[in-house]
């Protein structure tokens, strides 16, 4: 697979090269000549991307390939703009999806392999089982959407749990302010959605269950991406950059392939 990537950069060069030769724009070629690329490059981007969502079988698990790309394109922007640490690790929680369904999906990009699937909470006054509603207020009792970035952990009411920082500008910026952070929680289980038809809920944290906790956090601390989803949101981010995004990917996975191979 490693090979594989090499061999479509090498196209991709192989195609801009050709393209470059027999373009015949009038006026700014060099313009037009970036615009291709781009487009070839897009075109890559996408398929290294259906390429991990299938190789993690992220279908099979229930995550919708849209937000898995919303994801994964904020992840490059983040490492593109020096945020993050040598961990490929991207977590998603999509709460597009009901609270009983298992909605948390945790992503080694490099080995295109879903670590975990499982539950998370939303908060309180977000919604029922589905969440419909969400804000960046201190005292609202409700999830924040967006991206965050995973800070120290720490031993609070909740026992070890992990700070987040939110990256987005008038979503989720407040995290700190107001205390979300990645959390064990016992009405995340089972026996929650047998008794009330769905999770119980946090003041706005997305908490996990608590046999679970530890290993959540040991797989997604030390600055890794969280990317809270909601697509019924009129969401903007600044690391939704795509074209950004897919240069940041494919340089990357033709280093990594080439360390390999």
């Amino acid at each position: 697979m490693k090979k594989y990537f090499l061999e479509i950069a090498v196209i991709f060069l192989l195609v801009v090269s050709a393209f470059g030769i027999s373009w015949k724009a009038k006026d700014n070629p060099e313009t037009q000549q970036q615009a291709l690329k781009n487009i070839v490059a897009d075109s890559l981007y996408n398929n290294y991307i259906l390429n991990i969502y299938h190789e993690a079988h992220l279908d099979s698990a229930g995550l919708n390939e849209s937000v898995f790309e919303k994801a994964i394109t904020g992840f490059y922007n983040m490492k593109y703009s020096g945020l993050l640490h040598d961990k490929s690790i991207l977590t998603i929680a999509d709460f597009d999806q009901e609270s009983c369904k298992k909605r948390l999906y945790i992503i080694d990009l490099n080995e295109k392999e879903l670590l975990l699937n499982t539950w998370v909470a939303h908060g309180l006054n977000s919604g029922g089982d589905k969440p419909t509603n969400f804000s960046n207020l201190i005292n609202s009792n409700q999830s924040s959407i967006g991206f965050y970035l995973t800070g120290e952990i720490y031993f609070g009411k909740h026992g070890r749990s992990l700070k987040l920082d939110g990256m987005d500008q008038g979503f989720n910026n407040n995290a700190r302010e107001r205390a979300i952070v990645v959390h064990g929680a016992d009405y995340v289980c089972q026996q929650s959605i047998n008794q009330l038809g769905r999770l119980g809920r946090s003041q706005g944290c997305p908490a996990v269950a608590k046999n679970l906790a530890n290993k959540v956090i040991d797989a997604i601390s030390d600055k890794t991406v969280l990317f809270i989803n909601n697509s019924e949101q009129n969401y903007t981010s600044s690391f939704l950059n795509e074209t950004l995004a897919a240069n940041m990917a494919l340089n990357h996975e033709a280093v990594f392939a080439a360390q390999f191979n």
